[in-house]
């Protein structure tokens, strides 16, 4: 049976790849909707092995995450980015949680995953919406950038504190993990100098032991992995900047079959009935995010980028991997039901999709005439 369920998975993932190259939208978007189709209409499965690599795809999105952060792009807009970024995670998650605990009557931790899931800003999105403008290179691109990577710092953050069971056990996870954090940065590049670029590709194979090593000591000291393994990613970022190769093979073993099923799985799991049954608590949340994210960022952008504080804003309201990430965590531990995480996901979504079609369609920014004859002369050198 579970041969079955693995080719209609495969099929599916094609089709997501196929669906997402013609429509030009985020490829985790689609896996996601036909996640949902598969789970409500084919009402398919998933078997264990699927909600392994489920797992196991969520922690290397994180890691993916940490490594996408340029240091000298955080280094050279701290004040502002630790502003905007800050507040975007801040009052989004604190409007979240009080919203769905004293009026919608969630329970504590249930609120505490909603407010994880509603205050990211997906890294994915912002990066291919500049990219694609060319907007990377810009003050006001880096602005950006810099803030989202504060933004998922914190959530990555209080999504491992929240819930953490606090033991010895605990401390020596934070040991290990610090251990780790601190000691990969200064022996894999030389690993990678006498193992790497073989067909076998030892130093992949290398980045997944460590990330398995943070998992299994997350599990023993009952806490969570995303955090150690979205430092382990920023402390390492500087190597794949040195390595293209490297992180380009790395996404290239990520994205062709390990996170379409954390996507896909995170699909399955949400429930159309639930869905229409809460349609009005879904419309409440995206406001909530949305509203929150609007006074925490748009006056802060005001004051640094008077003039495109509110395609700044909009493109800090969009949410992806990490709000997938902690409404599934949310889901799989217990605390939150499937109607929520329903609603969760579909919020998420949502703020993927609306805000980006917005800042993109009405308040995105001209390049200058310099940036233009730049960027047309990098289109023109490359292959």
């Amino acid at each position: 049976m579970e041969i079955y369920v693995a080719t209609a998975i495969a099929l599916l993932i094609f089709l997501a790849s196929v669906i997402s190259v013609e429509i030009a939208l985020s490829a985790a978007i689609i896996e996601i909707v036909i996640g949902v189709i598969a789970g409500n209409f084919l009402h398919l499965e998933s078997p264990p092995w699927m909600d392994f690599m489920a797992g196991f795809g969520g922690i290397l999105l994180t890691f993916l995450a940490g490594a996408e952060v340029d240091h000298q792009i955080l280094k050279s807009k701290l004040k502002e980015s630790i502003l905007i970024g800050g507040f975007s995670f801040l009052i989004p998650y604190l409007a979240s949680i009080a919203y769905c605990y004293w009026i919608a009557h969630w329970t504590w931790k249930a609120s505490l995953i909603a407010g994880c899931a509603l205050s990211t800003t997906s890294l994915a999105v912002v990066y291919a919406v500049l990219v694609e403008t060319g907007m990377t290179a810009t003050p006001i691109g880096k602005i950006i950038m810099a803030s989202t990577f504060i933004t998922d710092i914190g959530t990555a953050i209080a999504l491992s504190l929240s819930f953490a069971t606090w033991s010895m056990n605990t401390a020596w996870f934070l040991v290990g993990s610090a251990l780790l954090i601190v000691l990969a940065p200064k022996f894999l590049p030389r690993i990678f100098e006498r193992y790497g670029a073989r067909v076998i590709e030892p130093e992949i194979k290398l980045l997944f032991l460590l990330l398995f090593v943070l998992m299994s000591l997350g599990k023993w000291g009952q806490s969570q992995a995303v955090l150690p393994v979205f430092v382990l990613g920023l402390m390492l970022a500087p190597m794949f900047r040195d390595h293209k190769e490297l992180q380009r093979k790395l996404r290239i073993v990520a994205f062709a079959m390990i996170t379409p099923c954390f996507f896909i799985k995170g699909g399955m799991n949400v429930s159309l009935a639930l869905l229409a049954s809460n349609w009005v608590l879904l419309l409440i949340l995206f406001g909530v995010k949305t509203g929150a994210k609007f006074i925490g960022v748009w006056a802060i952008a005001r004051h640094y980028i008077k003039e495109h504080a509110n395609y700044t804003t909009l493109l800090m309201s969009t949410g992806l991997t990490f709000g997938t990430i902690s409404s599934l965590y949310g889901l799989q531990a217990g605390y939150i039901d499937s109607a929520q995480f329903s609603v969760l996901v579909a919020v998420v979504i949502a703020t993927a999709v609306v805000p980006t079609f917005i800042a993109q369609r009405w308040f995105s920014p001209e390049l200058s005439a310099e940036m233009q004859e730049e960027l047309s002369a990098q289109e023109e050198e490359s292959p």
